[in-house]
């Protein structure tokens, strides 16, 4: 298969405006560390700061893996804004891997299923419980 070319857009939101910079070079730096990924090319973007106070930045990074997997890895480690893919036009794969890039997603899927249904159960726990202390008054 040939390597995949893709771009995303990663964004950091926070305060201050320091931090949000240095944020945004850190996870640059981090991706260009990437096992089996190679930045291309990288355009920042001016931080601005927003409505709420809070200051924006964002980069267009574009990186090529020789591996579809590696790129929804990106995808869960990085969660950019967007994606393209931009190269090849299209892809030929080998069922093994298409099964494989599935089986990670519905992997990661349950485990973020699982995390929530814990959550909402705590959730429940801790509303019964003030609803005892509201009582008690």
């Amino acid at each position: 298969m040939k390597n995949i070319i893709s771009r995303i857009t990663v964004e950091v939101l926070g305060s201050p405006k320091d931090h949000v910079e240095k944020a945004l070079q850190q996870v640059i730096k981090k991706l260009r560390e990437e096992k089996d990924v190679k930045v291309l090319k990288v355009e920042e973007f001016e931080c601005k700061q927003m409505d709420n106070k809070l200051w924006n930045t964002f980069a267009d990074i574009e990186f090529e893996t020789p591996i579809l997997k590696r790129v929804l890895d990106i995808c869960y480690d990085y969660m950019p804004s967007t994606i393209e893919i931009l190269e090849p036009a299209g892809l030929e794969m080998d069922t093994n891997d298409i099964a494989d890039v599935f089986n990670d997603f519905l992997t990661r899927m349950h485990r973020y299923s699982m995390v929530l249904k814990k959550l909402q159960t705590e959730n429940i726990y801790m509303m019964k419980e003030l609803e005892k202390i509201k009582e008690k008054k």
